[in-house]
């Protein structure tokens, strides 16, 4: 006789609940990791103990879900000598750039391309 699917066996814990709940936190944690990278975790945890007569076995589960967390928010700024930050750097010349408007209203030019 070969083993029963542990599948079934989570299906039947809390009225099918477990599983459900299991596979609705595998998807947020797909989603968690697919958005903002990192390492997450999903726990199911499945305890079995003799119950005291007639040959039954009480069995429960529970889940955990562990989602990574969220990227902190960072910002590169400069030091100054008074030790205050910029988002410039101080000791960097700053240019005076200016937009310049085209000079034609011509459409652009498609290229070609050597074969």
């Amino acid at each position: 006789m070969s083993a029963r699917p542990i599948t079934d066996t989570l299906r039947l814990i809390g009225g099918g609940t477990l599983i459900d709940t299991a596979s609705d936190q595998m998807n947020d944690l797909v989603r968690a990791i697919d958005e903002n990278g990192g390492t997450g975790k999903l726990v199911i945890e499945v305890t079995v103990k003799k119950a005291t007569r007639g040959g039954a076995m009480l069995v429960t589960g529970k889940t955990t879900l562990k989602k990574p967390a969220d990227e902190p928010m960072e910002a590169m700024l400069f030091a100054t000598p008074d030790g205050n930050l910029l988002a410039d750097d101080p000791r960097q010349q700053k240019l005076d750039l200016k937009r310049v408007e085209s000079a034609s209203d011509a459409p652009p030019v498609a290229l070609k391309t050597a074969s």
